[in-house]
């Protein structure tokens, strides 16, 4: 079930000795993942760019809807805007729930696909009442040829200070972010009206406001003041951010040791 809203990947509630693996970690892994599982290695379809590896981490080649490893092996798993692409996502959040107890998945939102779609990408999701709800894109009407990715990933990201607050404080706008413990609740390509109309149908101000709850202006300022805190904390961190390398240079360091 959903125990949480993070603010992005750099606020999980990961402990201290928690084993942790990573599904689909492409061209950005987690400093703080120990194993990293890839499907393509020399494919870059489904990433921005070539595999990256932090020397310490397993590098593990395998499909993330049948993974090597025992029930429970790991205390915690993260899959960062890999779901969209799987061809059956319910294989695949199975497994993820069979082997870990807690963990956390981002996808791009219905607005987030929008907004900059990619080819590669199979599913439109929602994070909805709790429940992760996959659609196939393919059925969505709309056009998702236009990407205005330059604009809303690569320039005010790191322009705009009010458009990563927002990112923050209302981040189900763009991505769903969802961290959960002792399995996953989700929907695929559902036919009851209740989901299927949130895919298929303009939006009126009742399903606006399932989705995104009205809030008074404390609970704004409630909401905006931790951002800043971690926004803070994040900057400060690249600092000393620690760089991967590629796999043939993990390959070349691991062969000798």
């Amino acid at each position: 079930m959903k125990t949480r809203t993070p603010y992005d990947r750099n606020d999980l509630r990961i402990r201290r000795k928690d084993k942790v693996v990573e599904i689909g970690s492409g061209h950005s892994p987690m400093y703080r993942s120990d194993v990293i599982v890839e499907k393509y290695i020399n494919n870059n379809t489904h990433r921005c760019g070539d595999i990256k590896i932090y020397p310490h981490q397993t590098f593990i080649n395998a499909d993330g809807e049948n993974l090597p490893f025992k029930n429970k092996e790991f205390d915690y798993v993260i899959c960062n805007q890999v779901l969209e692409h799987a061809e059956h996502p319910d294989l695949f959040l199975n497994e993820l729930s069979r082997i870990a107890q807690r963990g956390y998945i981002e996808t791009p939102s219905l607005l987030g696909e929008h907004l900059f779609p990619k080819q590669s990408h199979k599913w439109v999701i929602l994070d909805i009442e709790g429940k992760l709800v996959f659609f196939e894109k393919t059925k969505m009407p709309g056009n998702y040829e236009n990407n205005y990715g330059s604009l809303f990933l690569d320039y005010l990201p790191y322009q705009s200070l009010t458009y990563k607050l927002l990112w923050l404080t209302d981040g189900l706008m763009m991505n769903n972010r969802y961290e959960w413990k002792n399995g996953i609740d989700y929907i695929i390509n559902p036919t009851d009206e209740y989901y299927h109309r949130f895919f298929t149908q303009p939006w009126n101000m009742e399903m606006a406001e399932k989705l995104f709850p009205r809030r008074k202006v404390v609970h704004e300022i409630i909401k905006t003041f931790p951002a800043i805190i971690h926004l803070a904390k994040y900057e400060l961190g690249r600092i000393k951010k620690h760089v991967p390398i590629s796999i043939e240079e993990y390959s070349k360091l691991h062969k000798y040791k």
